[in-house]
């Protein structure tokens, strides 16, 4: 279930009012007059499933309740109620298949920041598989691929696409882009600083790696698998499931292609630089491909399932059942 919590002009309660009573899903309904101080208003509780959320938001929005007031929603982990229990039955679909499509732009509207952490994070998964493709250790390639932050921008330019905000794609494309940018230019300069002291020498990155060459030879393999990536990392986030989305993060190729385009540019091995360029440009691409194609038929299958489920047909029979 999700918790709403509104502040609403005087004027528009009642019609608020009416709109959660006569939406599906929706129970424990509250309303607290002149409780609101700043801005001033009636305080609104309500409880709604998941799959009824995102129509309901959408229609406080439309009503200007997002800037005559305020919409806070909060996921409830627990709720023991008969009537969450029934709201949840009468609301279509599943809530594990429901997208909240404002709070999936939210979150990639944060995670998609040019920022100082995130170029840090990207900088040192960078560095760290630079290491793991030195030393052919797929430990450390595999720890560079858990620390990279690279799927935040990659769903925001999916998420941008299928909501068509503009202003979204831009931010997600430059903090991919910058990032990936600033991070390969650190870590050449890591490379040149470890061949100073003799950790690296060019002998490491020419030699037959059998467990991790395959960095900068992409085939069609390497974009199925991006691909597949991209569709279970979009699943993660809109169904909220942070441990698949930490097994997407370690199954592709972008961190350690740009680690190996690095090191492999710092020794003047363009053929490497090339290779391993291309191996990032098939991963991102498939990723940000699955993870807007999943998005539309996750949008569709809602769209399909609404237009079946009737809205109730008197105020209040979610809420009063």
């Amino acid at each position: 279930m999700l918790h709403l919590r509104l502040i609403v002009p005087a004027d528009t309660t009642d019609e608020v009012v009416d709109l959660l009573e006569s939406t599906v899903g929706t129970a424990h309904l509250a309303v607290l007059p002149g409780a609101a101080r700043s801005p001033a208003g009636d305080l609104v509780l309500c409880d709604v499933a998941r799959e009824a959320g995102d129509e309901l938001i959408g229609a406080l929005r439309r009503l200007g309740i997002d800037e005559s007031g305020s919409i806070a929603i909060e996921n409830t982990d627990l709720t023991l109620s008969a009537h969450a229990d029934r709201a949840e039955e009468e609301a279509p679909g599943d809530g594990q298949d429901a997208v909240l499509w404002e709070e999936l732009t939210e979150a990639t509207h944060e995670e998609s920041t040019f920022s100082v952490t995130y170029v840090s994070f990207l900088a040192l998964a960078t560095m760290l598989a630079a290491c793991g493709v030195m030393l052919d250790n797929a430990v450390l390639i595999v720890g560079a691929m858990a620390v990279g932050p690279e799927f935040g921008p990659l769903a925001g330019v999916s998420t941008a696409l299928v909501q068509r905000a503009p202003r979204l794609v831009a931010r997600s494309l430059w903090a991919l882009i910058g990032g990936f940018a600033v991070a390969m230019v650190i870590t050449a300069g890591f490379s040149w600083l470890m061949d100073a002291v003799g950790l690296f020498d060019q002998s490491m990155i020419e030699a037959d790696r059998p467990i991790t060459g395959f960095i900068w030879q992409p085939d069609w393999m390497s974009f199925v698998v991006a691909f597949l990536a991209g569709i279970a990392g979009t699943l993660s986030l809109t169904s909220a499931k942070s441990g698949a989305l930490i097994g997407v993060a370690i199954s592709v190729t972008t961190v350690p292609a740009a680690a190996n385009a690095a090191v492999a540019f710092s020794y003047s091995d363009y053929q490497q630089t090339i290779g391993s360029g291309q191996q990032l440009l098939a991963n991102l691409g498939g990723i940000v491909l699955a993870g807007t194609l999943t998005l539309l038929a996750q949008k569709a299958l809602l769209a399909a399932r609404r237009r079946r489920t009737p809205r109730a047909g008197k105020p209040g029979a979610s809420v009063g059942s």
